[in-house]
């Protein structure tokens, strides 16, 4: 892999093990993508297809078992991650496995090589999208399709509710803890302006029920995020700040069974070129 690995890399890296127990959505939404697809097995010779963030293997597995004379490339910036998607999906050589860091990989991959580009909770962890996304529109044949799941901005509001009322309650300037999400808007102009057409989005709202909300954050960090990026303000230790958070979201959230997670699931759609698939 060219390059030395980022943050986001190291931490999905080190949960590599302990992301599958916890990865209940993502695998809701990898069957939702699957289902989302055209189909292209009616084509005359073989689709190949780019997975880019392929993780242990769940949405390879089932790619490689839904088309069975497709040529999948399975990318993934985790070597650790690539190490379990290998043991799950057995192929032969009509699988292959790529470490790499798609936003440099990119680059100078070769064009017009892949019919279908697809992604599966990912793309939010993209530094430069607009550039990347215009890799992709080189590297897809004409007719094209790239098609990925990711969240939008009403993911975890919940949680960020509960820590701007702390925040408030002080009389501080609320800070945000972890990523901001883009709404399908963003990604359809994104999408629009790396040159690609007939950009289409889906949404749904999807709430999850946790025990706790200590269940719920020990969850995300096992599949390699954190909700703890800001730093804690004046006067405010970390701990005493999640302690208070604790309290205002099981006040606020609690549902029979433990506390309300919400999930704002979008599904991203997009052509290179002119095609009448869809």
């Amino acid at each position: 892999m060219r390059g030395k690995m980022g943050p986001v890399g190291r931490q999905f890296n080190r949960n590599a093990t302990t992301y599958d127990a916890h990865a209940h959505v993502q695998r809701m939404m990898s069957i939702q993508l699957v289902e989302s697809l055209p189909c292209w097995k009616e084509r005359d010779g073989k689709v190949n297809i780019l997975e880019v963030g392929c993780g242990t293997g769940a949405l390879t597995e089932m790619l490689a078992k839904e088309w069975h004379d497709a040529k999948i490339t399975a990318l993934d910036i985790a070597p650790e991650m690539i190490k379990l998607a290998r043991k799950r999906v057995f192929s032969g050589d009509r699988v292959s496995f790529l470490h790499a860091d798609v936003e440099i990989w990119g680059a100078d991959a070769p064009s017009a090589m892949y019919d279908i580009i697809v992604s599966n909770a990912c793309f939010q962890w993209l530094s430069h999208p607009e550039q990347t996304f215009s890799h992709f529109r080189r590297m897809l044949r004409p007719g094209g399709l790239l098609v990925f799941t990711t969240f939008g901005p009403d993911t975890f509001y919940e949680l960020h509710e509960a820590f701007e009322e702390v925040y408030r309650a002080r009389g501080m300037e609320p800070q945000r803890h972890g990523l901001s999400f883009k709404t399908g808007d963003q990604w359809i102009n994104l999408l629009n302006k790396s040159g690609f057409s007939r950009v289409q989005s889906e949404r749904k709202l999807h709430v999850e029920t946790y025990t706790s909300v200590r269940d719920f954050l020990y969850s995300i960090k096992a599949m390699g995020a954190s909700t703890s990026g800001a730093a804690a303000a004046s006067g405010l230790s970390m701990r005493r700040l999640f302690a208070s958070m604790y309290k205002e979201y099981e006040t606020k959230f609690s549902v029979p069974g433990g506390v309300a997670v919400s999930y704002d699931l979008l599904l991203m759609r997009a052509f290179a070129g002119d095609s009448n698939d869809a």
